[in-house]
């Protein structure tokens, strides 16, 4: 199947069959990245430009490196103003300098779609304000395929800030297209209003929204000061959304557990679980950087892999 776009800006208009080929593609990254010379020649001669407003060690480190072993050359640019006007400047330095593609995470949403409407270089969306993070969402994609061999009728649970994670929204679009069951538990003020549009369960009781389901996603909260009324505390949610041994044992006894980052312990997730078997962050952080290769050989070549 062809692979007909310029950019990687989200999952909400990403077809199941591309979202396929994706997850084919990234498999044979890993054979890549399984041999000694992590070097392949598909974006020899290419420049990528890492354009961070926010930082994350993790993801850039993950986009460093699947460009790097691609053969591409990279260029970290630090970088504060997200004024549009001052974006947009940005990008027409990185064209006139002949950038090829634009790699870019910003606190602000929309900021990668109005970026690619104004640069011939290919935008990928390292995340964007609480609109989406879609490369995220492919790697645990591919991690849960790994692990569970498809996704109909697989039933996950995303459990905790939903309003607030742009990983959760990637991960409800892609899941759904791909027909899984997605449950999503948090306080009421923690939902988005229009959830029930996008085929998902709601649940206020965490317990019972992991019952019986193959897959856990534990997501990330934001500084406790951000929630104002919509959270009275941290030990609050801890109380009641804490994803613990209780928990747990509602879920099927194969279930994985998920998270999109370094977990806050004891609060979000309690440690015996991410010190268990069943969690699989290790996993998750190796299929980051396949996944971001795949993405950017398929926007370079704009057709399926073939090798």
């Amino acid at each position: 199947m062809d692979f007909k776009r310029k950019d990687f800006i989200g999952l909400i208009d990403v077809s199941a069959e591309e979202i396929k080929d994706i997850l084919k593609t990234a498999e044979t990254m890993k054979i890549v990245l399984s041999q000694k010379n992590k070097k392949a020649p598909y974006l020899q001669g290419k420049s990528v430009i890492l354009l961070f407003y926010e930082k994350s060690v993790r993801a850039k480190l993950s986009y460093e490196l699947a460009a790097q072993y691609l053969s591409a050359n990279c260029v970290e640019i630090v970088v504060d103003d997200t004024r549009e006007e001052a974006l947009f400047e940005m990008g027409r330095t990185i064209e006139q300098m002949g950038g090829d593609f634009i790699i870019m995470r910003s606190p602000i949403s929309g900021s990668a779609g109005f970026l690619a409407e104004r640069v011939n270089a290919s935008v990928i969306n390292a995340g964007d304000g609480i609109n989406e993070n879609p490369t995220q969402a492919l790697l645990d994609l591919l991690t849960i395929k790994e692990l569970k061999g498809g996704f109909e009728g697989l039933k996950v649970a995303i459990c905790g800030d939903v309003a607030g994670s742009r990983v959760a929204r990637s991960n409800i679009w892609g899941l759904t297209r791909l027909g899984a069951e997605v449950r999503i538990a948090a306080p009421p003020t923690l939902i988005p209003n229009n959830m029930e549009e996008f085929g998902v369960k709601i649940y206020y009781d965490i317990k019972e929204a992991c019952r019986d389901v193959d897959v856990i996603m534990s997501l990330k909260l934001q500084e406790e000061e951000s929630y104002g009324s919509r959270l009275a505390s941290y030990d609050e949610y801890k109380d009641f959304f804490m994803l613990d041994g209780n928990v747990i044992s509602a879920a099927k006894p194969d279930v994985i557990v998920m998270h999109p980052g370094a977990p806050n312990r004891r609060i979000e997730i309690a440690s015996e679980i991410v010190d268990s078997k069943k969690c699989i962050i290790d996993d998750q952080i190796t299929n980051g950087v396949a996944v971001r290769m795949a993405i950017l050989y398929l926007l370079s070549v704009g057709k399926g892999l073939e090798i």
